[in-house]
């Protein structure tokens, strides 16, 4: 994924967001990226990702998806289909 790729695609936060508020604001809980543009409050699907995100920049590494931003899309689209999650309005449709 790019840095201007959306990981919460309810709220619209990008990777580049999430990697700035990780690098200034330094959470002490993954559940705090909450506090970034409301990332991971709305369907739940980028909840794994952010968690993800936040144990490798406490571990260092800057790096933090092989996946790209179609297959993450797809991904979430087929995560909303199986009724686990409900997007709020305003949130990008799945493909």
């Amino acid at each position: 994924m790019e840095l201007d790729d959306e990981i919460c695609l309810c709220f619209h936060v990008t990777k580049r967001k999430v990697r700035n508020f990780l690098r200034v604001e330094r959470p002490r809980h993954a559940t705090q990226l909450s506090e970034c543009f409301g990332a991971g409050t709305g369907c739940g699907w980028c909840r794994p990702m952010l968690k993800n995100m936040f144990e490798q920049h406490a571990a260092g590494k800057l790096d933090f998806s092989e996946l790209t931003a179609e297959e993450y899309a797809r991904q979430r689209g087929d995560y909303l289909r199986e009724g686990k999650g409900t997007p709020p309005p305003g949130a990008t449709p799945p493909p």
